[in-house]
């Protein structure tokens, strides 16, 4: 099982790099690269909305949920704005000014950090979703594929035009990658043995930081290059999401009702 874990976030984080290959090679307009965040945003916030706060909140109640969702929220904003300063800032930007080394000395070592901080929590929730022991939440790991995507095309621009390396770029991304696959196996392995309101509250804090992200990275940089689109864009990814968890609900193994958490909570205590 945690082998399967880190194969999921490590196939979710394999996303930044075929989004970096395709940002440094294909020559893509701006509104279009703008356009694919947008979808992945609208995407990640309905992940958010209906499978992995959902999820939380059932198996540990609406307590342990909001505190960590909140406390996610308040760790990626504090640590985001420190890298910020160090220029991490623009990280996702395909458009705008991302800093070169040349220009801000470390900036490059921030902008690596800045994208560890953005996957590991995405990464982290496709483990902590294997624990109710049926498998991994498929709208969990579309969602951040789908969401990863255009990060790493948009991101792999920003950088070029920056004059980074191409061993930098793809190295970055590869690692991330990696590394995604680790945080997911570390979600698994660190928290299927503790009671359901710690995995709940593991759950909402990665959730925090995602939605953090989203506000703060994702969205703006999305807005500032497709303007016009990007609302309906990002409902687009929206629909298509939570068309999936539905489906997904609905499947042959589901439970009707409006609480289907007391099997899998009393599975993750046995655990």
């Amino acid at each position: 099982m945690w082998l399967m874990a880190g194969f999921w976030g490590w196939l979710a984080g394999a996303a930044l790099l075929i989004g970096a290959v395709l940002g440094w090679f294909a020559r893509l307009p701006l509104r279009i690269t703008a356009s694919v965040m947008a979808f992945g945003s609208g995407v990640l916030l309905s992940a958010l909305s209906f499978d992995l706060m959902d999820d939380a909140r059932a198996h540990g109640g609406m307590w342990a949920t909001g505190t960590g969702f909140l406390a996610g929220a308040a760790l990626f904003t504090g640590i985001n704005a420190l890298l910020s300063h160090r220029g991490a800032k623009h990280r996702k930007r395909a458009g705008g000014p991302q800093p070169s080394e040349a220009d801000q000395p470390g900036s490059g070592l921030a902008i690596a950090v800045g994208a560890l901080l953005d996957g590991i929590p995405e990464s982290i929730v496709i483990g902590t979703s294997m624990l109710a022991g049926k498998g991994v939440s498929l709208v969990a790991v579309i969602a951040i594929f789908l969401s990863n995507l255009p990060e790493g095309l948009s991101s792999s621009i920003g950088m070029k035009k920056a004059k980074r390396s191409p061993a930098y770029v793809f190295g970055l991304w590869a690692a991330i990658a990696f590394v995604s696959g680790l945080a997911s196996v570390l979600g698994f392995v660190a928290f299927r043995n503790v009671a359901p309101e710690i995995v709940s509250a593991v759950t909402a804090t990665a959730a925090g930081a995602i939605l953090a992200m989203l506000i703060d990275t994702m969205i703006p940089e999305a807005f500032e290059d497709s303007h016009s689109l990007a609302g309906l864009v990002a409902v687009g990814g929206f629909l298509c999401a939570f068309a999936l968890s539905k489906s997904q609900a609905s499947g042959p193994d589901s439970k009707s009702g409006n609480d289907p958490a007391p099997a899998q909570g009393s599975n993750v205590r046995r655990r």
